[in-house]
């Protein structure tokens, strides 16, 4: 909660820990940052800012110009107030801002709606006005007697961060002026358009996105892997769960996620991953199939079977598909399609080449699936070319096996599988 003191001066009341995320998220507050750390002589006093910032351990903030102050605790719980000063801009440089901002729409509009496009930075600084701290701008001041940034100011600064990420224009004020101040000037000065106006331009201009990189941090180090998934947190309390909470299948969801997002780490830091297609993302229905391919109990199928709008029986096949091929085989089994064009061409081609002529099975063509005549064996293609080997039990065609590029290998698979049942 902010409260405004007067024009010139805010408050903002202390925030809470930042276990687990970073400081800034927006390019105002990885600046901001960046300028921290480049003019601290000390980067012991930096980390040490960054775990007091983190531990919550900086009271309120006084925004004013030229001045930023809080009260830091040590984890000791000694306060010490922490002052930092930004030299503030001149009238003179305030009336070149407003000028310079006019001159570009795009600007005014941004300002109007309280959104900072990054490239005002460089369009301001091109005309003398340094809105960002540079190196050596930040003075610290503290009454522990630092004469460098101590870990209360880069505390301080850290905190200030997240606060530019609420509110860029802290950084407005920091230099001298209110963001009433800013506005009222821009709509006063020149033929500025009204927040009402249906021409202003929407979005960020792509330079002005551009132009953000060069102060977005590097790239984290990929984390190790660890040799399995994780193990949830046990579920078994003595406290009875809400109504319409199954614990046992709340344990199952908890443990399947595990599992996957294990999976998808490994493919992730696999060394071809780069190479890798990008497959699509699973529908509902097709998840609910994958849950249930991990074995979650009688009752959690029952419950997958409903929500996917399939019976016990035809789930049962669906996991089979899973189990045999992912989401390539759960695709084969449910839906079908017609084979035109070159693809038609080349899967004649490859069953006329897969048997001599006096071997060669004859086949009853519809859609994507090749049926032995008189027989209870059937391919189905997929759209990459490749064959799968269906038999029929019980009235339905089950899968029996994996794909195969060559159609008599996945025939003979079919006709080996005699009482295979899912």
């Amino acid at each position: 909660m902010t409260r405004y003191d007067d024009d010139t001066e805010r408050t903002f009341a202390a925030l809470p820990p930042a276990h687990g995320r970073g400081f800034a998220q927006t390019w105002w507050g990885l600046a901001w940052l960046k300028a921290l750390e480049d003019a601290a002589l000390d980067t012991a006093q930096v980390k040490t800012g960054r775990r007091l910032a983190r531990a919550g351990a900086v009271g309120a903030v006084s925004v004013r110009p030229g001045r930023i102050t809080a009260v830091v605790q040590d984890r000791d719980r000694t306060a010490h107030r922490a002052d930092v000063l930004l030299e503030k801009l001149s009238d003179a440089q305030w009336d070149h801002f407003v000028d310079m901002a006019i001159e570009r729409s795009g600007h005014v509009a941004a300002l109007l709606d309280r959104d900072m496009p990054p490239h005002l930075v460089e369009d301001a600084a091109n005309a003398g006005i340094d809105l960002l701290p540079g190196l050596g701008d930040l003075e610290p001041e503290c009454d522990c007697g630092a004469w460098d940034h101590c870990g209360h100011t880069a505390a301080l600064c850290y905190q200030v961060a997240r606060l530019l990420d609420q509110d860029p224009f802290v950084l407005l004020l920091m230099r001298g002026r209110a963001e009433r101040a800013v506005l009222d000037a821009l709509q006063t000065r020149g033929d500025t358009p009204s927040e009402g106006d249906a021409s202003r331009p929407e979005g960020v201009d792509a330079a002005e996105a551009y132009a953000a990189g060069h102060v977005l941090p590097p790239l984290p180090v990929p984390p190790d892997l660890r040799e399995g998934p994780g193990v949830p947190p046990s579920l078994d309390t003595e406290s009875a769960p809400p109504p319409g909470v199954d614990p046992a299948a709340l344990a199952f969801l908890a443990s399947r996620t595990a599992a996957e997002g294990h999976r998808l780490l490994a493919e992730a830091l696999h060394s071809a991953h780069g190479r890798l297609a990008v497959g699509e993302e699973a529908t509902c229905s097709q998840d609910a199939v994958r849950l249930a391919a991990g074995d979650p109990g009688t009752e959690v199928l029952h419950r997958l079977g409903d929500g996917s709008g399939r019976g016990q029986e035809a789930l049962a096949v669906a996991v089979h598909a899973w189990r045999l091929g992912g989401g390539a085989a759960l695709s084969v089994l449910e839906e079908e399609w017609t084979v035109t064009g070159d693809t038609l061409a080349r899967a004649r081609a490859a069953l006329e080449s897969a048997w001599d002529e006096d071997e060669r099975p004859s086949l009853r063509a519809r859609a994507n699936r090749w049926t032995v005549v008189g027989a209870p064996h059937q391919l189905r293609l997929d759209p990459d070319g490749r064959w799968w080997p269906y038999r029929k039990e019980r009235g339905h065609w089950i899968p029996v096996g994996g794909a195969t590029q060559d159609p008599a290998t996945a025939l003979a698979t079919a006709v080996l599988a005699a009482g295979d049942e899912p």
